[in-house]
């Protein structure tokens, strides 16, 4: 019986491990993504990005308090073609139409993602703090 049960642990065990190999060589670089990038890196946009917020939108409009995520589109051509924004708050669609429209005005193109080679469409998230923000006016 011990015998028995042995050889069928064993042949379990062998085919087990038979179905288990892969055959196919993995590239361990396949599919591998290259972020967007804004010229100058992230800082640079966020300090532009800011820059037009100031001058273009009057933030007293909104009850605008605490740490607000944005979360960009970038097309593959280098735009940005979608912006969402978290939380939600009070006159939350007029917000995000004018941080559409101070987006817009930034200068600089972005650099698509590269997804092997080829363009695609990415995410950039950027979190801003608006009740501690003391950016400078240039």
């Amino acid at each position: 019986m011990v015998k028995k049960n042995f050889l069928i642990l064993f042949f379990l065990l062998i085919s087990f491990n038979a179905f288990s190999q892969d055959t196919k060589p993995q590239d361990q670089y396949a599919g591998y993504i290259q972020k967007a990038e804004f010229p100058g890196g992230d800082d640079a946009f966020q300090k532009e990005f800011m820059k037009m917020v100031h001058a273009y939108i009057d933030m007293a409009l909104y009850a605008v308090q605490g740490q607000v995520t944005f979360i960009f589109n970038i097309d593959e051509k280098g735009k940005i073609s979608g912006l969402e924004v978290l939380p939600k708050f009070k006159n939350n669609e007029m917000f995000i139409d004018d941080m559409k429209y101070a987006v817009k005005k930034v200068k600089g193109k972005w650099s698509p993602a590269m997804k092997d080679g080829v363009p695609v469409n990415s995410k950039y998230i950027l979190k801003v703090n608006f009740s501690t923000n003391t950016y400078d006016h240039d």
